[in-house]
């Protein structure tokens, strides 16, 4: 069933029993769709199931620029459909979703670059916007500290943002507050009644989003930058006063023309994270 809040302008996912037809039906749907409108249609078909799946995890990446393309509800639906299968501790299913296109998301974005901005002017205004749980840790250690530093001057040095420009590292930051131009933002909320073993589940659930995304040639970008500005946020979406904010997900597609598209994270081998015990 789909509930609309329509004064919100929020639409919220909710699959009951009686829909599994409907999200099996859309999962075929997405098979005979990808196989007949992507580009990559012929290339997909020629792989196996592991070939398909690795393809769609590994292409999978954090895209900062989108074009203005409209992604159908219909396709949201199924991508949502199908990444509620993420499994969740004794099957809670925590995840809500509020799904923000045209003026909504106008309107948030215009209100938050607004506070991104008056806090750049006057620092002094930092306290008023906390996130409502620590994404990062207080104090950084190694290896966790070098590799937030290749990331993000990585991403700088492809842009020629050098040391000290402020204000270019304020107009990039601010880029996640319009997301990234795409045409649809995702906000993800949980009850703060659930524990922190949610967040897990969360985590799962959000990847499944963006691997299916990837099946309907659709990039997307995980947002937690959005979370200091939830005092705005949750009001805005009209969530409830018992949700706090998890993140956020832009979502469309990727303007392949934009070199900062190119950026590509590198990834550690298995070796540094795997022990063997036999």
């Amino acid at each position: 069933t789909l509930i609309e809040c329509e004064d919100a302008g929020v639409a919220v996912q909710q699959l009951d029993p009686g829909g599994l037809d409907g999200v099996v039906l859309g999962l075929h749907g997405v098979r005979r769709r990808f196989s007949t409108s992507q580009r990559a249609a012929g290339k997909m078909r020629s792989m196996n199931p592991t070939e398909t799946v690795d393809a769609a995890i590994t292409s999978r990446m954090s895209c900062r620029a989108f074009t203005v393309q409209e992604v159908p509800r219909q396709t949201l639906l199924e991508i949502l459909a199908v990444a509620s299968r993420a499994p969740s501790g004794t099957n809670t299913q925590p995840w809500q979703v509020y799904v923000l296109q045209g003026a909504t998301r106008d309107g948030l974005i215009a209100k938050v670059c607004a506070a991104h901005d008056a806090v750049y002017a006057d620092p002094a205004l930092a306290p008023r916007y906390r996130e409502e749980y620590d994404y990062y840790p207080t104090k950084w250690g190694s290896p966790f500290l070098e590799r937030r530093r290749e990331n993000g001057w990585g991403l700088y040095q492809l842009l020629g943002i050098q040391k000290g420009e402020k204000d270019k590292m304020h107009a990039q930051h601010q880029g996640n507050y319009r997301f990234f131009d795409s045409p649809v933002g995702l906000m993800f909320t949980l009850d703060r009644a659930m524990g922190r073993g949610s967040l897990v589940d969360y985590g799962m659930f959000m990847q499944n989003i963006m691997v299916a995304a990837r099946g309907h040639g659709l990039h997307t970008c995980p947002q937690a930058a959005w979370n200091g500005f939830s005092s705005i946020v949750l009001p805005h979406i009209a969530a409830g006063p018992d949700e706090m904010m998890v993140c956020c997900m832009a979502l469309g597609y990727a303007d392949q023309s934009a070199l900062i598209n190119g950026y590509i994270t590198p990834r550690v081998p298995p070796g540094s994270f795997t022990r063997w015990l036999d």
